[in-house]
């Protein structure tokens, strides 16, 4: 079994969401034999989510460089952001660290693929739908990805940083995304909607979706214990 490195905290619901999940389905997975060893480096949330408002790529990227590194000197094999909006600057972080991070946007990517959607949607924070580090390995593979509308996309983003970045899930909200996304499967013909922001999975689901759901934590957790249990 290999050592899993998570640099979680951004935000903390989702940190637990990843380690809850990893400890259970690898023991059920093993027959309840064994769990894996998990370390977890925790960021500043706050000061995280400031330097990605403020355009501070830089300073970004070093300092959750210096949490793969910690990560790496503590043994972790098999390292991961926990968050689709810190993948701004996955290229820099693995190549300051010269470690391929298991990648949220390319296990994504690969899923669409292998269901054989050809138009997705794409739901996340601010800086997920409207920059191209979620989008860009679908768009190479040909896929079609549409976002929300201006205000929907602010709607979103503000639901997310205010509500479910807190824990907290309402119905009014769930109201509001399927709207969104039945606009979306009426108007931009989606097939499918990514959930690019791992708090939205405290919301969203298959059986409350209008489309098919592409949960990224679902995904990227099937593919964190693929890797840890090979």
């Amino acid at each position: 079994m290999k050592k899993i490195g998570l640099v979680g905290g951004t935000g903390p619901e989702s940190t637990l969401m990843y380690y809850k999940e990893l400890n259970s389905r690898i023991d059920k997975l093993s027959h309840g034999v064994s769990m894996p060893d998990i370390a977890i480096e925790s960021v500043n949330f706050r000061k995280a989510w400031n330097l990605v408002s403020n355009r501070k790529y830089s300073e970004l990227s070093e300092y959750l460089s210096e949490k793969v590194d910690c990560l790496k000197s503590g043994g972790a094999e098999i390292i991961s952001l926990t968050a689709g909006t810190m993948h701004i600057v996955y290229d820099q972080i693995v190549q300051k660290t010269n470690f391929p991070l298991v990648s949220i946007p390319k296990v994504i990517c690969d899923e669409v693929l292998f269901r054989g959607f050809k138009s997705v949607g794409l739901l996340g924070t601010i800086f997920t739908m409207e920059q191209d580090f979620m989008k860009k390995n679908l768009v190479e593979a040909g896929i079609n990805v549409a976002i929300p509308q201006k205000q929907e996309r602010e709607l979103i983003a503000k639901r997310i940083l205010e509500e479910l970045e807190v824990g907290l899930v309402k119905e009014s909200t769930l109201n509001e995304f399927t709207n969104i996304i039945k606009r979306m499967k009426a108007e931009d013909g989606i097939e499918a909607i990514i959930l690019g922001c791992t708090e939205l999975p405290l919301l969203l689901n298959q059986n409350n979706c209008p489309v098919c759901c592409l949960d990224s934590v679902e995904i990227h957790l099937n593919k964190l214990v693929e890797l840890a249990m090979e």
